[in-house]
């Protein structure tokens, strides 16, 4: 079970931080991702990280203003995300799939960013 928090409203230029906690089961070999869906459009991929190692991906619409990490004490994955945009405004999914999985087979309830102009 994947549960999301820390979503809300800001204006452009600030920062919010997002966490998703995760239970029922460990997270050896799996990989941890964050995805968003605005208004009327696709979801899309944000980040991700491998609980492992920690290495992180971003999609390049956010790379160098947001930041994942995760803490194995705890199981939770955070998104630290500066210097938000209007165009960062979405529904934000914390997501894991299996180290060997293609796709994300695991999602949490989406928390809603908001940034204001």
């Amino acid at each position: 079970q994947l549960q999301a928090s820390g979503g809300g409203l800001v204006q452009a230029g600030g920062s919010l931080r997002l966490s998703c906690a995760a239970s029922g089961r460990t997270l050896t070999n799996w990989i941890m991702g964050w995805f968003r869906q605005a208004p009327g459009k696709e979801r899309e991929f944000v980040a991700q990280i491998t609980w492992n190692l920690g290495t992180p991906t971003y999609a390049d619409s956010v790379k160098g203003r947001f930041t994942i990490s995760r803490d194995r004490a705890k199981n939770t994955v955070d998104l630290q995300m500066n210097s938000l945009k209007v165009e960062d405004t979405a529904a934000y999914y914390c997501a894991a799939k299996a180290g060997s999985a293609r796709q994300y087979g695991y999602w949490g309830q989406g928390t809603l960013v908001t940034v204001s102009s």
